[in-house]
């Protein structure tokens, strides 16, 4: 699957701005808010993918980061305006992996890759992947606790 053939469902955007708290002491981007930006875009799309932070809540089942790679290509400044872009790359029986891009304009900032698999907690159960997303209606990952 390929980010250019992708449905709308698999995957989102959000804008930031670059804010003091942001950036290290000489006003450059620091690389934990960039990890801050992608877990928010990161919960946007689950929750477009059927992992509703309410319905997570309930059930006790929640995605949860086991790796990130990220590479850092071009620094982002004080005030800068961001795009953040992420998308569902892969699906597999027991983890799912999410792609990142952090843009400046056009300018590419950061790429990331992070894979997830379902926990149960408080349990720390590893669940296995409901059926891969579909288009459309029948597009939601459903979670139960069974």
């Amino acid at each position: 699957m390929t980010k250019e053939t992708l449905p709308p469902e698999y995957e989102h955007v959000i804008e930031e701005e670059v804010m003091f708290y942001d950036t290290d002491c000489g006003g450059v981007v620091h690389n934990l808010a960039y990890l801050r930006m992608i877990e928010k875009c990161r919960t946007h799309l689950a929750a477009r993918l059927g992992f509703e932070l309410r319905a997570m809540g309930e059930t006790g089942i929640f995605p949860v980061v086991v790796s990130t790679e990220a590479a850092y290509k071009r620094p982002g400044k004080l005030a800068d305006k961001l795009t953040i872009r992420g998308w569902l790359s892969e699906w597999g029986a027991a983890r799912f992996w999410c792609e990142f891009e952090v843009l400046r304009g056009e300018e590419l900032l950061v790429t990331a890759r992070q894979s997830l698999a379902l926990v149960q907690m408080p349990a720390g159960k590893v669940r296995r992947l409901p059926p891969h997303p579909k288009r459309g209606v029948e597009g939601s990952c459903k979670i139960d606790a069974d």
